[in-house]
């Protein structure tokens, strides 16, 4: 394979650092370098910083939009290391002609949901409250640090796809949760195969002692859980997102957590990324945000860098890389 190829890593934390391995497989295809942008870099000088870089691999920023592939000179392919892709314009990609692909979403499913649970309890069991209370010396202070357990409470999980089902399961299978899901993609009969009950979003907010949030963000559900849903939801509920920050809108969470309206909140994401040290959320001490690290475990790292070499790989060879969801191009080569 002719080394013919530009590679750009962008905005990526950690393809290629964790698993050196990943970035000299890239290399026996092309050059290699790694670009940090403004996550809102305006789309014109993002394609004039990228230019002669006719492949990428990107993380969840920047935004590849219609005024990037306006100026963007030859790109075959955007590979997302990851499952979401609502950062590129795929028309645009469409007719600019360049292949975009994804991660299964099964690479990321078992890191994901267990990260969403592993969340949720350390809130609810006030776990980095009380750890750090030893770091200070205050030991004998554990009993300022009482939490609620998981077991046998009424948990909702918005969003039951690839994530969300198996939050369900942990949730029904390992707390004996009664698991009840808010998603209008989904009926009733997929939903039994995790052990959940098809509700509107009205019975999630106003039953659930725990909520979990595992939907993908669009257009139509933006800020989904804003003032008048928390005003719904019971009072001292526990929250856990693991999918997109933007599903809530920041303001009226915090809002419920000075109240107590919302007794725990814990994310791993937020609206606009990276966070910075005086985020609104990190006033309340039952608050906790990790920073986006959801899905880094070894072996899901591993196996995502794994598949986005295998797209550029398969890329310049002429074929269409594996989970395309844009895979119109005219250097895919017909068999």
């Amino acid at each position: 394979m002719e080394k013919t190829h530009k590679i750009a890593l962008v905005n990526s934390s950690s393809f290629g650092r964790i698993f050196p391995e990943h970035i000299l497989q890239l290399e026996k295809i092309g050059e290699v370098k790694r670009f940090t942008v403004d996550q809102n870099i305006p789309g014109k000088e993002l394609a004039e910083l990228l230019h002669g870089y006719d492949v990428i691999i990107a993380s969840v920023t920047p935004f590849f939009d219609q005024t990037f592939f306006d100026h963007k000179d030859e790109l075959l392919l955007i590979s997302r290391h990851g499952i979401g892709y609502n950062n590129i314009d795929l028309e645009a990609a469409r007719k600019h002609g360049t292949l975009v692909s994804i991660v299964s979403a099964l690479v990321e499913r078992d890191a994901v949901a267990e990260n969403n649970i592993t969340n949720l309890l350390t809130v609810m069991r006030r776990t980095c409250e009380s750890a750090q209370a030893v770091r200070s010396g205050l030991w004998k202070e554990r009993a300022r640090f009482a939490g609620h357990t998981l077991l046998h409470k009424k948990a909702g999980v918005i969003g039951i796809g690839n994530t969300g089902s198996l939050v369900a399961q942990i949730l029904r299978n390992g707390f004996l949760c009664d698991v009840c899901a808010y998603d209008p993609n989904k009926d009733q009969l997929y939903m039994d195969t995790f052990g959940a009950r098809k509700v509107g979003l009205d019975e999630v907010l106003r039953t659930c002692d725990v909520i979990c949030l595992c939907a993908s963000l669009n257009e139509d559900n933006i800020h989904m859980i804003g003032e008048k849903e928390v005003e719904k939801m019971k009072n001292g509920v526990y929250i856990s997102n693991s999918a997109r920050g933007a599903l809530v809108d920041e303001q009226a969470v915090a809002e419920g957590l000075r109240t107590g309206k919302i007794a725990g909140f814990a994310t791993d994401v937020l609206e606009t990324e990276p966070g910075d040290a005086d985020h609104i959320y990190l006033q309340f001490e039952r608050a906790v945000v990790t920073p986006h690290t959801s899905a880094y475990t070894m072996e899901c790292l591993e196996n995502m860098g794994r598949k986005c070499i295998d797209d550029v790989e398969k890329a310049v060879r002429g074929e269409c890389p594996d989970r395309a969801v844009q895979p119109v191009s005219s250097s895919i080569i017909s068999i």
